[in-house]
């Protein structure tokens, strides 16, 4: 049973949709603009660093698996409000352990809690995206996606800012918690109730969403949830490693200024924005798979760029490239997973679930990594994830009966 709304109504729950994707990205780029502050103040290492990050990978896979079974008892509108304010109190809680307490622990604890509200809110914000993206026949996921991206510029903006001039991580993630607080109030106005498959049963009905959880297990049973795992993977590993790394790789491996390294991530965030906020219309004119492969020689080209370049300016390229080249593999895989409606949310929460191991575990490991082979090194890891998710693009082609994303391929 497709919702009946308004215009107006669908506008508002666009708009809302919006902002939780930006909220998301925001909280993102604060912790990852001030690693470098953060290691300093702690005086840690990076396996250290990818300690840290692994809470934070370990509890977003937590949120994940919880997602699926809130959506079906609770709904998306309760459940997105209840993880941002986590993930927004997790950001508050890692300046409060670097610069009050000056504990290793507690910022491990704000993480923690960081990555659980934003692996729940992932798979709802998507669902709900992706619901959108079926009442407008439209693909929209991506512009979704850039939203989260103008989260990240905005985030790495502020956070370049914080750095040179010298704000501390406890003000600076105070100011973005306050900001993120007001944004899942808001948001929270202008979601509409719905339930999140296209039958019809009661949303309170125990042995409707028990099987709602059944059918999210079948998900991960399917072949197509792995090959679109793999373009997702890669992709997400790409842009999770950025996000952790690309202002450290700066700094340490390019001797930059942690203000040039800060500036570095956003460059990256502003060129992974401009492709998703253009990127639609070019993914309905020419097809996914067609996108994904040429967006994905562009990653490869741009990492390489970012490692071997011998001057700044030439770095600052290769981290536009790289933003670019992975802008499109998370927003249409999500969209791939949600062809069917009425499995979306058990397809996009295993789809999700992949990309999230990528986006969150894949940067500690390259942490302790590079203790052993250096920092730009280790990203050649990325290079070759980027081509193998190329060479798996075809499983993101439209099934039968979908009109979003075919382009060409339909």
């Amino acid at each position: 049973m497709e919702l009946a709304l308004t215009r107006s109504e669908l506008v508002r729950w666009r708009t809302a949709i919006f902002a939780i994707f930006l909220a998301s990205g925001l909280s993102i780029a604060t912790w990852a603009s001030r690693v470098p502050a953060i290691k300093a103040t702690l005086d840690v290492d990076n396996t250290q660093i990818g300690l840290m990050l692994l809470g934070a990978g370990v509890t977003s896979i937590i949120g994940l698996s919880l997602a699926t079974p809130v959506l079906a008892r609770f709904g998306a509108r309760k459940g997105m409000l209840v993880a941002i304010i986590t993930f927004a109190t997790g950001v508050a809680v890692i300046g409060i352990g670097t610069d009050l307490l000056g504990s290793y622990i507690v910022v491990i604890a704000g993480l923690a809690l960081f990555g659980l509200g934003n692996g729940a809110v992932d798979v709802m914000m998507n669902v709900e995206g992706a619901a959108i993206e079926k009442h407008t026949g439209k693909t929209i996921l991506p512009l979704f996606h850039g939203f989260f991206s103008f989260g990240t510029v905005i985030g790495a903006g502020i956070g370049a800012l914080a750095a040179a001039w010298q704000v501390n991580v406890l003000l600076h993630t105070l100011f973005v918690t306050t900001i993120i607080i007001l944004i899942a109030v808001v948001s929270y106005a202008n979601v509409p109730v719905r339930e999140i498959t296209g039958d019809t049963a009661a949303v309170h009905d125990k042995p409707h969403w028990r099987a709602r959880v059944h059918t999210a297990m079948e998900a991960w049973r399917e072949p197509r949830t792995y090959a679109l795992g793999i373009i997702i993977l890669g992709m997400a590993f790409a842009e999770g490693g950025a996000n952790d790394w690309l202002a450290l790789g700066m700094v340490d491996g390019h001797n930059a200024t942690p203000a040039l390294g800060a500036l570095g991530l956003a460059v990256f965030s502003v060129s992974m924005t401009v492709v998703r906020v253009f990127g639609g219309p070019l993914v309905d004119r020419f097809g996914r798979v067609t996108t994904l492969r040429v967006l994905s020689g562009l990653a490869a080209a741009g990492l390489l760029l970012f490692i071997l370049a011998p001057t700044l300016p030439l770095v600052f390229v290769g981290a536009a490239l790289w933003g670019a080249g992975t802008s499109l593999g998370f927003p249409l895989g999500m969209s791939a997973a949600a062809d069917d409606p009425a499995r979306a949310a058990a397809r996009v929460s295993a789809a999700a679930t992949i990309g999230y191991v990528a986006f969150l575990c894949g940067p500690p490991i390259l942490g302790f990594i590079s203790e052993q082979v250096g920092l730009l090194n280790t990203l050649y890891i990325l290079v070759a994830l980027t081509i193998a998710s190329g060479l798996a693009s075809s499983a993101a082609k439209p099934i039968a009966g979908s009109k979003v994303g075919a382009g060409h391929e339909h």
